[in-house]
């Protein structure tokens, strides 16, 4: 019986997680991770939290106990980095992040002793790249992604530097961040409990804002100035990772340094290239006339998109780059290790649009997954004014498609007339 119980707890879990955007398939193994993170009875309270922040107070009333008992509780699940806490308004409120990226990542971003993180790792392993439905979903499913690459800012020419936009440079999350921590990379430290990690830094997975302050108070992240913060940056550009973060525009909350054999983003990457797992950046990279086919960037590509090609058909032997351009995520590493600087990065075409906050960002993904009455309709809490008045707001600025998808799934004749009134306003 306890097992059943046990199990069902865990069930309820996974049916709150797949309740917002980013959710996480039910499995056997993902009942495994659960159980390793969360007690029976801590997967019954998460399982009954709402899904947009909250605090101990609208806890204690979903729990039926009281607030400082709730208090006490949510502390707990947030010393473990299970739940993320922050200030707003001199209050504390909370939030239940995503598995991804989210309390998966946090689980491995210290050294711990009160789990077994071998364990979990080699769960991890089966459930994201094996089981494979995890992967997709998180990566494949929409065309709204979780994350989205930065161009290193260091190989730009002047020309081209003209054309990165404030949000689109890391030095900016970095020096406009209000809190900024660093943990152990998630993905070479799942590698190195296989014996399977690479050499690269470990200690440079980088947190902004809000989510860096929780880690920080929860001692799974240790702060660092800016400038330190940019040393590590410089570091991890010398050591050719990619800089992959947040696909928002304001208030960035990380930015991961990947390598392409252990980092999970570069890996769906390379598997599922032609369906855009990533968001690229707004860069791509040209081969120049000088090129001497020399075949240093081919290895250099993080996602393996160059080739060599001959450059005539008479059989003269001479070669050349060639980059598959649908693949090409914009991140310049190929042009820092070209010693003939027969690379460079352009413009690209048609810009990459990027959510504006992490409002926008989850209503787009909300209504590409068919998930966004969740968002409107959470039963487990009374949305304040505020919050409900900020996702109208972002639905009614959505492109008429895009509305359309919104105002189908809520079923809300309130929200038609708002966009119909809406319409008529911006009509001349």
């Amino acid at each position: 019986m306890a097992h059943h119980t046990s199990r069902a707890s865990y069930q309820k879990l996974s049916n709150r997680l797949n309740l917002s955007p980013q959710g996480a398939p039910p499995s056997e193994l993902l009942y495994h991770i659960l159980d390793l993170l969360f007690s029976t009875e801590e997967a019954e309270l998460v399982a009954a939290l709402p899904l947009k922040p909250f605090t101990a107070s609208q806890a204690a009333k979903n729990w039926k106990v009281t607030e400082a008992a709730a208090e006490k509780t949510l502390q707990r699940l947030a010393g473990r980095a299970l739940l993320v806490d922050f200030e707003l308004n001199s209050k504390t409120e909370y939030i239940l992040p995503p598995p991804m990226a989210g309390f998966f990542e946090f689980a491995l971003m210290r050294t711990r002793d009160d789990i077994d993180q071998k364990i979990l790792s080699e769960l991890y392993e089966q459930y994201i790249s094996v089981e494979d439905d995890f992967i997709r979903e998180l990566f494949l499913t929409g065309n709204t992604q979780l994350g989205r690459v930065f161009v290193q800012e260091e190989i730009l020419s002047d020309e081209s530097a003209l054309h990165v936009l404030d949000y689109e440079r890391a030095t900016e999350v970095i020096e406009t961040a209000t809190d900024i921590g660093i943990g152990l990379c998630y993905c070479r430290h799942k590698r190195q409990h296989q014996n399977r990690a690479c050499d690269a830094e470990m200690d440079i997975c980088m947190t902004f804002n809000t989510v860096a302050s929780s880690l920080i108070r929860s001692d799974y992240a240790r702060r660092v100035e800016p400038s330190e913060c940019k040393e590590l940056l410089h570091k991890a550009c010398e050591q050719n990772l990619v800089q992959f973060g947040e696909n928002v525009q304001n208030r960035v909350s990380f930015i991961c340094n990947c390598c392409s054999c252990c980092c999970e983003a570069l890996l769906a990457a390379q598997r599922f290239g032609y369906e855009h797992p990533l968001h690229t950046s707004n860069f791509i990279a040209r081969v120049e006339d000088n090129c001497s086919g020399c075949g240093r960037c081919l290895s250099s590509c993080p996602v393996k998109v160059i080739s060599l090609q001959a450059e005539q058909t008479d059989g003269s032997g001479c070669k050349r780059a060639v980059i598959d351009e649908a693949l090409c995520l914009g991140c310049g590493v190929c042009v820092r290790n070209c010693r003939l600087s027969a690379l460079t990065m352009v413009s690209r075409a048609s810009r990459v649009i990027t959510p504006v906050n992490s409002t926008h960002k989850s209503v787009l993904m909300a209504i590409e997954r068919g998930k966004l009455q969740n968002l409107i309709f959470d039963n487990q809490v009374l949305w304040s004014h505020r919050a409900l008045a900020a996702l109208l707001g972002v639905i009614l600025k959505l492109p008429p498609i895009k509305r359309a998808l919104a105002c189908e799934q809520i079923g809300s004749r309130y929200l038609g007339t708002l966009c119909e009134r809406y319409d008529a306003r911006q009509t001349p």
